[in-house]
């Protein structure tokens, strides 16, 4: 291949410059730096929607360019927000155990602190101990480490696993939703350390920043989503495009064949599998800051296959379908379920939107599945392409072929 990254991929430089025009349009718009015209939710919706994006594009390369239908990777996006979360119940609450104490005749020793603390966060599963999985949650540092290596560390050995046993099709699913349950399941309990049902709450409150309104810190989140889903699509993009994006492609249309030609192919899927899971663990880092809770039913199994809806209705195998698919059925479901979107009277019986909401996005999903197989992402290839079509001559089998010897079209 010759020329530059962007050269050989104008999508990607198409696509930065439409996300930049969208979030300067957003900052002049909302209440922090703006007219005022973009309220706090709505900011907050836009960010955490830039986050789905993101988990999205990772489903994308997943299985959209490699073949492997996850049903756990929304796992991985939900690990992010727990690690993150951990530090910023811990770290807020300390400062609230902290001003209470300090109105006392007698100083608070450590252990007084880290007993209230407990008691804060534990009180609601009525415990009050700090469980091992709290060693390192006062620690910002270690948290974020943990949000991207945690996610990480298990696809990789659950990738090792299945792909060493050469589990494919809809087996590997299978064992992928297996092990979202599982992790969901444990996390219901109320001794994992993570308050079962009730989870982690609270979590807009950024510690140290009490000073900061909630309209410039949701547009500093904003602004984090839109940078992270700019470098993950990048990332993504140059992956895909080069002699990795040719074997992994190879590897989803017939992997017999590139086994046989003497690629690693366990290798290939474990890259892939493991670097999609830390992107999704770094956008759910991003993502519960801005919703304010994390409980397991944001881990259930239904969530990752949402998540494969979103990347078919937007259209698999291409990075934009994915943004496409997420931001479309994200803005939707916040109208639809918002109570944004009026109920309509048939006499007989009355739409509400916020039990249908489902059934129409299933719906969605069948009438894309059926007549726009390519996704919405698809409708670009409508697209006449200046160079080939319009070639006139004999030049191949093809209308618009072209040979090597010409060169490029352009």
């Amino acid at each position: 291949m010759t020329g530059s990254f962007i050269a050989r991929n104008p999508s990607v430089l198409w696509f930065l410059l439409a996300l930049a025009l969208f979030t300067l349009t957003v900052t002049v718009l909302s209440q922090s730096l703006g007219l005022g015209l973009v309220s706090t939710s709505f900011l907050k919706t836009l960010g955490k929607t830039l986050c789905l994006c993101l988990v999205a594009v990772a489903m994308d390369v997943v299985w959209g360019y490699c073949g492997i239908l996850s049903l756990g990777h929304f796992a991985f996006f939900g690990i992010g927000g727990y690690a993150i979360g951990m530090w910023l119940m811990y770290a807020r609450t300390e400062q609230i155990v902290a001003t209470s104490l300090a109105a006392q005749p007698l100083p608070a020793t450590p252990q007084e602190i880290e007993a209230a603390i407990g008691t804060q966060i534990f009180g609601v599963v009525g415990s009050s101990e700090f469980p091992a999985l709290w060693a390192v949650a006062d620690s910002l540092a270690l948290q974020l480490l943990a949000a991207v290596l945690v996610p990480g560390l298990l696809a990789f050995v659950f990738g090792w696993l299945a792909f060493r046993s050469r589990v494919t099709g809809v087996y590997l699913s299978i064992l992928t939703q297996a092990m979202t349950l599982a992790l969901s399941l444990y996390l219901f309990q109320n001794d994992s350390g993570l308050r079962g049902n009730n989870g982690l709450s609270g979590l807009q409150n950024i510690p140290g920043l009490d000073h900061v309104g909630q309209a410039t810190l949701s547009l500093w989140f904003f602004w984090a989503s839109a940078l992270a889903l700019g470098a993950g699509y990048v990332f993504f993009a140059w992956i895909v495009s080069g002699k990795m994006g040719s074997v992994i492609r190879a590897i989803r249309d017939n992997e017999a064949r590139v086994r046989f030609l003497g690629y690693h192919v366990e290798h290939y899927k474990l890259f892939v599998f493991t670097i999609t899971a830390v992107v999704a663990g770094i956008a759910g880092a991003l993502y519960y800051p801005q919703a304010g809770i994390i409980n397991p039913a944001e881990i259930a199994p239904i969530a990752s296959i949402y998540l494969a809806v979103w990347v078919a209705i937007g259209g698999r195998g291409r990075l934009y379908g994915a943004v496409i698919g997420a931001a479309l059925v994200s803005l939707l479901s916040s109208w639809f379920t918002g109570g944004a979107a009026p109920d309509i009277d048939l006499g007989f019986y009355t739409i509400r939107w916020t039990d249908w909401w489902l059934v129409l996005l299933g719906l969605t999903f069948v009438a894309v599945t059926l007549f726009f197989p390519k996704g919405i992402g698809g409708l670009f290839d409508l697209i006449p392409r200046r160079g080939y079509d319009a070639r006139q001559g004999d030049y191949g089998p093809d209308k618009g072929s072209w040979r090597q010897e010409e060169g490029k079209p352009t």
